[in-house]
This record gives C-alpha cells, sequence and structure tokens, in this order.
C-alpha cells in the first residue's frame, strides 16, 4: 500500500479542485497513482464540482437549529436562489445544521464529519456535480448555556429552519422552559428587526467606539463649540448610539415602550426567575461577500462571437 502523503493531496486537489478528503481517499483507493485517483474523481462526479469552485455563490440558505439548551446558525451559499428552492439544497442545508447541532461549529470539523458512507465535503461536492452550481459551507455558529434555552428565528424561511436571515439567542435561566422558549423567540425576532452589535457597551469593538466619538467631537469642533463642551456632547451622543445599537438598550420592537433589558426583567416573573442573555448570532444572507455583476448581453455576444 503506497504511502499517501499531504504533498500528494495538495498536487490532487490543485489539479481537479475536488475537496481535501476527497482527494486523500481518491489516492488511498487508487494506491497513490495519481492519474487513477483524478479519473476515479471524475467518474464521482467530484472533478466537475472543481469547475464551478471559482464561481461566487452569494444566494443559498440560513439554517437553523436549535435543541434545548443549544443552537446552531449555519451560512450554505450557492449562485442562485433558483437554488434555494431546491428540495436537495434544502435537505443538504438542513443535514448541515443537524451536524454541527451534534459535532462542532467549526466549518472545517463540519466538513470532516460523517454522514452516513461519506462526509459532509463530499456531500457538498456531490449535490455540486448533480445540481450544477457552486455551493460553499460559509460559516457556522453556536450557542449553548448549561440551564435555560436556545431559542431561534428564520426570516423570510424557504423551508422550516431556513431562509435569508437566521437568529439564535440563548438564555441562560432555572425558570420555565416553555415561556423562556417563547421570549426567546421574541427576543430572536428583535435581534432580526433591530441588528443590534453587541449586547452592551462592553461587547462592542473599541474601534467602533472610538470611530463614533471621533465623528461626533469633529462635528461639534466645526461648529466652534469649547473642547469642555464637546467632551460632555459626545458622552450625551455615546448613550444615544449605544441605545441604537446595544441589544439590552435597544428599544423592544414588541413593546417600544421598554428596553429590551426590562422586557427582559419583566418577563422574569412570568418564568419564575432570573433570566440572563447569555448571547446572540444573527446571520443575513451572502453579508459581506462582494456579488458580482454580469452583463448579459455582453455575454450574448461573447458568446456569439460579435462585438
Amino acid at each position: 500500500m503506497a504511502t499517501i502523503t499531504a504533498a500528494m493531496v495538495k498536487e490532487l486537489r490543485e489539479s481537479t479542485g475536488a475537496g481535501m478528503m476527497d482527494c486523500k481517499a481518491a489516492l488511498t483507493e487508487n494506491n497513490g497513482d495519481m492519474q487513477e485517483a483524478q479519473d476515479w474523481l471524475r467518474k464521482k462526479g467530484l472533478s466537475k464540482a472543481a469547475k464551478k469552485a471559482g464561481r461566487v455563490a452569494a444566494e443559498g440558505l440560513i439554517g437553523a437549529l436549535t435543541s434545548g439548551t443549544k443552537g446552531v446558525l449555519v451560512e450554505v451559499n450557492s449562485e442562485t436562489d433558483f437554488v434555494a428552492r431546491n428540495e436537495q439544497f434544502q435537505g443538504l442545508v438542513k443535514m448541515i445544521a443537524q451536524v454541527a447541532l451534534h459535532n462542532s461549529a467549526d466549518v472545517e470539523k463540519i466538513k470532516a464529519a460523517k454522514v452516513g458512507d461519506v462526509t459532509v465535503e463530499t456531500a457538498i461536492s456531490d449535490a455540486i456535480a448533480t445540481i450544477g452550481e457552486n455551493m460553499t459551507l460559509r460559516r457556522a455558529a453556536s450557542l449553548e448555556v448549561s440551564k435555560g434555552v436556545v431559542s431561534s428565528y428564520v426570516h423570510n424561511a424557504v423551508v422550516e429552519g431556513a431562509g435569508k436571515i437566521g437568529v439564535i439567542v440563548a438564555l441562560e435561566s432555572t425558570g420555565k422552559a416553555d415561556e423562556l422558549a417563547v421570549l426567546g423567540r421574541q427576543l430572536a425576532m428583535h435581534v432580526a428587526a433591530a441588528k443590534p452589535l453587541a449586547l452592551d457597551p462592553a461587547g462592542l469593538d473599541p474601534e467602533t467606539v472610538k470611530r463614533e466619538k471621533d465623528v461626533l467631537a469633529d462635528k461639534y469642533r466645526q461648529q466652534g463649540k469649547p473642547e469642555n463642551v464637546i467632551e460632555k456632547i459626545v458622552d450625551s451622543g455615546l448613550k444615544t448610539y449605544y441605545k441604537e445599537v446595544c441589544l439590552l438598550d435597544q428599544a423592544f420592537i414588541h413593546d417600544s415602550g421598554k428596553s429590551v433589558a426590562q422586557a427582559v426583567k419583566e418577563a422574569e416573573g412570568k418564568v419564575g426567575g432570573p433570566i440572563k442573555i447569555a448571547g446572540f448570532v444573527n446571520y443575513a444572507l451572502g453579508e459581506g461577500i462582494e456579488k458580482q455583476e454580469s452583463d448579459f448581453a455582453a455575454e450574448v455576444a461573447a458568446a456569439s462571437g460579435k462585438k
């Protein structure tokens, strides 16, 4: 039996574009023969998937899944929104969420995890070959509490548990799980709508806070305000900013007369115990991905040999 080295796997991956685990399996199955391994991948449709790997995948679905005290979000991208309505793709997203929930929210560990006889990475490659579009598992996140619940909300759901925006919220409490779950879903809906950047001011990126302070200070300097007055105005302005971007300080969308912190405090009576928001994660499909703009007329002209 030939020894399969990392260099061999790297070479095969570069020549075919197939996944690392698939390349290792191909070399193992073919006793290290590079040509045979390439043919093996082609026969399984995995090298076909590689040809699509350069295409921008900014559509797809966010999958959300919770079970008691744990919840996960995954983002699986495709090239077109049409694929998000494909039952095979929807099943793939749900399967990946299940793997993340029961194993790890680390993307590479999810890809390497086994589902039946194949890895998740192989399942994605098989779906690419079958559906005909590039697909990627872009990111995953999980939240877990020792006591309490993790609730989820999916906005613009295409199918149960998968849509364009996904949120999970973790609540630590020894109170009634059913009441906590109701509150958790309300909070998850709030996060989807209000898009907080952090739970409280301490959780904000210091650079973000500094930038906000600088903007406020420069604004009032240009108005000719003295520095001692500017400092007080900036402090006041930051408090307003925190109400806009910190979850606990935001006006609760279900009752704008209260802050989220006040709404949670009031819910403690119904739940039967103290409640702490342990964390939240908000995924919006394709955020941060630079989408390619295509000129359809130019593509048709190029295909027909016209200028």
